[in-house]
């Protein structure tokens, strides 16, 4: 029986099956959520920091771009929020005790440190499907936790879109 369930979102196609899988579980396990969104540096749509060398020759540019910067990963930021606060809300209206908390740093490791500190006994985690050089470059942040987590991890692997058939 599971009592705290960690789920952790983001924002692709997957994730929404993560979520109702996640609900599902809380409901007949009378248990309380914990919804996560890591804030990745990988991740598309991330701005990656900007680090201005010192001594630059145009200080105006530098101080414009760590604006801008800033002003991208404040959108980001709200974007995660934002998506955080609509599943938050859809948990609760099904009955379900709920919280939510966003991170930035790398997926895996975050997923499960915050599991551990939050004391969750199932994690819920999509699946991509990533494989190869794909999987090589960009981890796979499913495999991650699958293997560092210290609590039961539930794994939801992205459903495959049927080919068409001309029967």
């Amino acid at each position: 029986m599971f009592h705290k369930i960690l789920v952790a979102l983001d924002h692709s196609d997957s994730s929404q099956a993560v979520f109702e899988r996640a609900v599902e579980l809380a409901k007949t396990n009378h248990a309380e959520l914990m919804l996560l969104h890591i804030i990745s540096p990988i991740d598309e749509g991330v701005p990656t920091p900007v680090y201005p060398m010192p001594d630059g020759l145009y200080p105006m540019h530098h101080e414009a771009l760590l604006q801008s910067s800033a002003q991208l990963f404040s959108q980001v930021e709200q974007a995660g929020l934002d998506m955080l606060r609509a599943r938050d809300a859809a948990a609760t209206a099904a009955g379900v005790r709920c919280e939510f908390t966003q991170h930035v740093g790398d997926p895996g490791t975050s997923i499960c440190e915050i599991a551990q500190t939050w004391n969750a006994d199932l994690i819920v985690v999509g699946r991509r499907g990533r494989s190869g050089l794909s999987e090589f470059f960009l981890g796979s942040v499913s495999n991650h936790v699958m293997h560092h987590a210290r609590c039961s991890v539930l794994i939801v692997q992205e459903a495959l879109v049927p080919a068409s058939s001309n029967a």
